[in-house]
């Protein structure tokens, strides 16, 4: 076990309902908070279209699930409020939660958008004792910026993770290692970080029900059923082992990427490429937004084993075209995946230059012209109606299992 370090973990609760929650009293001081009646973001309730991204704690009451189609959440809780989704707006929360989170140490690592972790070994004695810093942190995001958050106090980041995941929303927990036995221990393995149901399955087969039980496990005989890497992995896991570092932040637009963790294992090239779209379709907005261009477009996938691979391209000109990256992303991954199954899929443009700056294309064609006010006009459609009100063709087939917007799998 591990004590050396003090690592922080801030979990923002409910997200999107959050902000799409303080966005709209900002708006309005009067307007009825969404956080406090049954209420989803995602989707459109008139269609029934779309899955729900985030839910209120009373829709939680009624069996709403993230990830689970607007039309199931509907049948659950007929008088739920279901609003679209605007990521620019949750973009600029998260931007202002992570600038409020730079006060208490430069070791920050942003792990998504509504989640970071914070190495406070080195600045904690500026501060106080852990338990009273965390308080601290989590009622300053309340007061400046409205929302709640659950923060996770442990040596390492795993420990944090699992922390910030107990009793919420709106607290601190501690998970030191002397506690990791009361804990996290007699909770089920699917609560383990990484365990996804096929995991929990096997483990399960072999009376394997808790983390405690996957603790005691010897890890050589976990490597037949799960993979050598993968299984010393999850029981290091278990046990509390985590080395990994906070990462720090990179400058500011450096770089535009992102990247999903896919709940099955996916050895399909057209599977695969959706999931590249919907990154795509992140991304360009990312760069469209911010009036940047990018020169170099990678992807990186990791496969079942936990082996990483990476490829990237110059490309001919400067581009902020979801269009042009999803080209070009799913040429890279044509040439180096041998179809291995991916656990992960990730799409990230370097080399960034400002839009204004960046040189003319002399050979653009007027179809690419046309192509990029599409997008610009899709973005601003979708800044005001909600990501799901203008949606490719392709992620409407009936067998579509990827959303087209987060890359995360959806429950047909």
């Amino acid at each position: 076990m591990e004590s050396q370090r003090l690592i922080f973990h801030i979990d923002v609760n409910s997200a999107f309902l959050s902000w799409e929650s303080v966005a709209r009293l900002e708006q309005d001081p009067d307007a009825l908070d969404l956080r406090t009646i049954p209420s989803a973001v995602g989707g459109d309730a008139s269609s029934r279209h779309g899955i729900v991204l985030a839910k209120s704690t009373p829709a939680k009451k009624y069996g709403i699930s993230t990830g689970e189609p607007i039309a199931h959440a509907l049948k659950k809780c007929p008088n739920l409020t279901v609003v679209p989704a605007h990521f620019q707006i949750y973009l600029e929360k998260s931007r202002q939660l992570m600038n409020l989170l730079s006060k208490y140490t430069p070791d920050i690592e942003k792990f998504s958008i509504d989640e970071a972790f914070l190495d406070m070994t080195s600045t904690i004695h500026l501060f106080g004792t852990p338990l009273t810093v965390a308080n601290q942190i989590r009622e300053e995001v309340l007061n400046q910026l409205g929302f709640t958050v659950n923060i996770g106090i442990a040596p390492n980041k795993l420990l944090a993770k699992m922390a910030s995941d107990f009793k919420k929303p709106n607290l601190c927990h501690t998970l030191f290692s002397h506690e990791v036995p009361q804990k996290m221990w007699p909770l089920p393995i699917r609560e383990l970080f990484f365990v996804g149901h096929s995991a929990e399955k096997k483990l399960q087969s072999i009376g394997i029900h808790t983390i405690g039980e996957l603790a005691a496990c010897n890890a050589n005989h976990l490597k037949h059923l799960l993979g050598e890497k993968y299984a010393l992995l999850i029981h290091d896991y278990a046990c509390g082992i985590d080395h990994s570092p906070v990462e720090e932040r990179e400058p500011v637009n450096k770089g535009y990427g992102n990247s999903t963790t896919l709940s099955r294992d996916v050895d399909d090239y057209d599977v695969a490429c959706q999931v590249l779209l919907s990154l795509c379709e992140t991304v360009g907005a990312r760069l469209r937004h911010d009036k940047v261009q990018c020169d170099c477009v990678s992807v990186e996938i990791k496969d079942w084993d936990f082996h990483t691979q990476s490829h990237q391209m110059t490309l001919n000109s400067p581009t902020d075209s979801t269009t042009v990256l999803y080209d070009n992303a799913c040429s890279l991954l044509k040439e180096f995946w041998d179809k291995t199954p991916l656990r992960l899929i990730g799409v990230r443009t370097t080399k960034i230059t400002e839009d204004g700056y960046s040189q003319l294309n002399l050979f653009e064609s007027e179809q690419s012209k046309k192509m990029k006010e599409m997008e610009k006009a899709v973005d601003h459609i979708r800044n005001k109606f909600g990501t799901d009100s203008v949606m490719r063709a392709s992620f409407l087939k009936r067998d579509t299992i990827v959303d087209h917007v987060s890359g995360k799998e959806k429950h047909l």
